[in-house]
C-alpha cells in the first residue's frame, strides 16, 4: 500500500507542478489557448493565486515526507489539491464544460486515495 500511495503521490506532484507553473508563468491569452475560455472568468491574480496553490500541493504531496520533516503536512496538501479540483469541477458544471471533468475527477479521486491513505491507512500523523 505505501508503494501505491507513493506512486499516486508522484503523480500528483507532476501533474500539479505542471498546471500550476504553467498557470504562474503564462499569459492570460495563452492560457485561455491551453486551457479554455474559464480563464476569462477570472482576474490575472486570481489565475496566478490557483497556479501557487497548485504548486504548493504539488511540492506538499511529496516533499514533507520524502524528507522526513512534519509529514502530516501530506494529507493535509492532498486535502487542498482535492478542494482545488472541487472548485474547478464547480467552475466547468458551471460553465456547461462537462468535457473538462474527465481531468479533474481522476485527480480528485487520486488526492481523496492520499488523504484516505495517509490519515487511516498508514497514518502518517
Amino acid at each position: 500500500m505505501n508503494i501505491a500511495l507513493w506512486i499516486v503521490q508522484g503523480l500528483l506532484a507532476a501533474a500539479f507542478l505542471m498546471a500550476g507553473s504553467m498557470k504562474l508563468s503564462k499569459s492570460k491569452e495563452e492560457l485561455k489557448d491551453q486551457l479554455g475560455d474559464w480563464v476569462d472568468d477570472f482576474p490575472d491574480p486570481t489565475i496566478k493565486t490557483i497556479g501557487l496553490l497548485e504548486v504548493l500541493g504539488g511540492v506538499g504531496i511529496i516533499l514533507p515526507m520524502l524528507l522526513g520533516i512534519l509529514p502530516v503536512l501530506v494529507p493535509v496538501a492532498g486535502i487542498g489539491l482535492a478542494l482545488t479540483m472541487a472548485g474547478a469541477m464547480i467552475v466547468h458544471i458551471k460553465r456547461g464544460e462537462y468535457g473538462a471533468l474527465k481531468n479533474n475527477v481522476p485527480l480528485l479521486l487520486l488526492a481523496l486515495f492520499v488523504i484516505v491513505g495517509r490519515l487511516v491507512l498508514l497514518p502518517v500523523i
